[in-house]
């Protein structure tokens, strides 16, 4: 990689609110902040649908830095740039320079002129700095429809130079769409779930159901793992240990076995609901896909919905496992979410589920749980509670926040 002067960050999506602009931008330029706040000293600044981010310290470590801000959402590119001055002698050392040691075979040079004050247009820039390259930068040729290199030149206040691009997570700003509690479990889809309503904007609560001594410490330990590895894209997240094995085992007791997921699933509805009412959250977040298991059925999902009151976001929900699976690799979660260990819904599963559940008859079976309500309220009051932000994990008293 050449010579890094700083940084220059596009976004797309942001450029388009109107006069919301300013707000969006603005949380944007937060969140890079923190981002980059473990990694030294920055100077982040906007113009023209660019963010200029400038390391103020020699050593800053800018591969680091370039890793972190692919996490960022809001961002759509990363310019790793030389910046020179306008003429046009430092310009075409400062694009050979940028050239070298790249490997490519062809090239092509793209100008970007802000600056209209500036003598030559784009296209004469560019024929500048191509043929400049062309004489020192050995066998490189240009290939102006399939280049290896793509070498940028922008004209702003000042000039930079990139031969290098890469891609952010899109989406929009961490904190700019509200809030929403995630039920996350231990498996591949809801930590994609959450990332994908996080990519909106939206700030996550996640409710986890500990069922000891049927799942283990080590089953939390990895949905802790998870709830990290989302909280690296989503600015941070607030998670609920919720105890689950008396709720569980009082199902199993007294509901028709062909009813106990059905019944468990609502259940966790009614909790994660307390507990999103809490905290100001909008909405729920479920990890389901139609049809992939028994509870995830169109008459399931109906029966499990009814439980709540708040509208229920389904990111998977048309999506088959080898698309989020794809996901679920993308954002480095994958191999978290395959460990053997088991989690609450996976327990206790009878043998002949009700694919096609009617919401009478479950209301029906329901009736047998008759300290249901006490036992709710029981579990919500007695989670454990973690903050979860930049690899940390903080517990808090839930007791405390009331």
């Amino acid at each position: 990689m050449h010579k890094i002067d700083l940084i220059l960050l596009k976004y797309g999506e942001i450029a388009l609110k109107g006069l919301n602009r300013p707000k969006f931008e603005q949380r944007l330029l937060g969140n890079i902040s923190s981002a980059l706040a473990p990694l030294g000293r920055f100077s982040i600044k906007k113009a023209q649908s660019t963010v200029y981010v400038k390391p103020l310290d020699e050593d800053a470590d800018m591969n680091a830095v370039i890793k972190r801000l692919k996490k960022v959402f809001g961002i759509v590119n990363i310019c790793p740039a030389a910046q020179c001055d306008k003429d046009m002698e430092s310009i075409k050392d400062t694009a050979a320079a940028c050239m070298a040691g790249l490997g490519g075979k062809t090239f092509k040079v793209e100008t970007k002129r802000e600056d209209k004050n500036f003598p030559l247009t784009s296209p004469q820039i560019s024929r500048e700095v191509g043929g400049h390259v062309l004489k020192t930068a050995g066998n490189l040729k240009v290939d102006v429809h399939d280049p290896d290199i793509l070498l940028q030149v922008e004209i702003r206040e000042e000039a930079y130079v990139y031969a290098e691009k890469f891609s952010g997570a899109g989406g929009m700003p961490s904190g700019s769409g509200g809030r929403a509690a995630l039920l996350l479990s231990g498996g591949i889809d809801s930590p994609v779930a959450g990332w994908m309503v996080a990519k909106r904007g939206v700030t996550l609560d996640a409710v986890y159901f500990h069922s000891p001594p049927y799942t283990s410490e080590r089953a939390k330990d990895k949905v802790i793992d998870l709830a990290k590895i989302v909280s690296e894209y989503s600015m941070g997240i607030r998670l609920y240990s919720v105890p689950f094995t008396d709720i569980q085992l009082s199902i199993i007791e007294n509901c028709p076995k062909n009813y106990l997921t059905i019944i468990m699933r609502r259940i966790m509805m009614r909790i994660a609901e307390k507990i999103a009412v809490k905290n100001g959250d909008l909405a729920l977040v479920t990890g389901e896909s139609i049809g992939q298991v028994a509870s995830q059925t169109l008459e399931a999902l109906r029966c499990t919905d009814a439980a709540a009151t708040l509208p229920v976001f389904r990111p998977c929900i048309g999506m088959d496992k080898e698309e989020i699976v794809t996901i679920s690799k993308k954002i480095d979660a994958y191999e978290t979410s395959i460990q053997p260990y088991e989690d609450c819904c996976t327990i206790f599963v009878p043998k002949h589920p009700k694919t096609r559940p009617h919401l009478d008859e479950v209301l029906e079976a329901e009736k047998a749980l008759s300290d249901i309500e006490r036992m709710i309220d029981e579990a919500v009051y007695g989670a454990e509670v973690y903050d979860i932000y930049g690899g940390s994990v903080t517990e808090i008293s839930n007791r405390k926040e009331e």
